[in-house]
């Protein structure tokens, strides 16, 4: 790979991206079987009454995570201006520099060359410490969700009976709709939790990288 291209790829103006953050699912067998009759169950054995939610469907469809689906996008644009100007004044360093290349002595293009990329990593890490902090914002709130939903969940369980949750996307098949609890839990859940504030928060140094990474190996 040439220096310039090194170079072009180094100073790349850093671009919008999307979070997303699922809730994490609740384990369960690849698929449930409905409508059929269950074998007798040995005594004192419980039968499994079950009850289905989409839990990434609460997060698209209830106010906390439209909102804090908002509140991530504006905070990426927010970076995206703040960082513009020095990701232009990179953009015309670099355009100046392969115009003096051709002519400068090996050993000065080179200096120049190692110090223009020196100050292109630098903004890209800048830019991606900055995506980390939105991102790890991002996280804290789900857990706050997280926090609010798990007890509004265990109550519809109560109230129905049920033993046993699913999550929507592990099931291959069903036809009893009735046992979605996915509608109840959003309004419950807009009368406890209607909003959480986005922190952009530095996280611990293993999270951060482990962000880091994700990041860079996604572009």
């Amino acid at each position: 790979m040439s220096k310039m291209t090194i170079i072009a790829r180094r100073a790349k103006v850093v671009a919008g991206f999307v979070l997303t953050a699922a809730f994490v699912t609740i384990g369960a067998p690849a698929a449930i079987a409905q409508g059929q009759p269950h074998p007798a169950a040995p005594s004192g054995v419980a039968v499994p009454k079950i009850l289905v939610i989409d839990r990434q469907g609460v997060m698209r469809g209830s106010k906390v995570g439209q909102d804090l689906n908002r509140q991530a996008q504006n905070a990426i644009l927010g970076m995206n201006d703040q960082l513009k100007g020095e990701a232009q004044g990179l953009q015309k360093e670099k355009a100046a520099l392969e115009q003096q290349i051709a002519i400068l002595a090996p050993d000065v293009k080179a200096q120049k060359i190692k110090a223009f990329e020196a100050k292109a990593g630098a903004f890209q890490q800048k830019a991606i410490a900055r995506r980390v902090q939105i991102q790890y914002g991002v996280i804290l709130a789900h857990q706050q969700i997280d926090k609010a939903l798990g007890p509004i969940i265990q109550g519809i369980m109560t109230e129905r009976g049920a033993n046993l949750l699913l999550d929507r996307a592990v099931i291959i098949y069903g036809t009893d709709g009735s046992l979605d609890i996915t509608r109840t839990a959003i309004q419950r859940l807009d009368q406890k939790l209607p909003a959480v504030t986005l922190q952009q928060v530095t996280p611990p140094p293993q999270i951060a990288q482990q962000l880091m990474q994700q990041m860079q190996q996604g572009g």
